[in-house]
């Protein structure tokens, strides 16, 4: 996406597939959402591909998306909601 550019389907197409990526694909394997330092994982993935200036904006946003939570939960609340949304329990 570039500044000044309208998104188009393909670009939120390819935004989706990114987040699904790192919320439930190989990447959500990096980071292993829900258990405690995922936040910190997450920062230390995505910055190798994205600006210090919003990394962990974006992981804030992927560790709500992947755990249903915000960071920063007591590690039980996040472990077991991820539990929950593996095992198809959480939308």
């Amino acid at each position: 996406m570039v500044a000044g550019r309208e998104a188009t389907p393909k670009d939120a197409a390819s935004t989706e597939r990114l987040k699904h990526y790192w919320t439930e694909g190989a990447g959500a394997a990096k980071i292993d959402w829900g258990v405690p330092g995922d936040f910190d994982r997450c920062v230390v993935q995505l910055g190798k591909y994205v600006g210090p200036a919003i990394v962990k904006g974006l992981c804030a946003n992927l560790h709500k998306r992947a755990t249903g939570g915000w960071p920063g939960h007591a590690p039980g609340v996040e472990e077991a909601t991820a539990k929950a949304k593996k095992a198809g329990h959480l939308g």
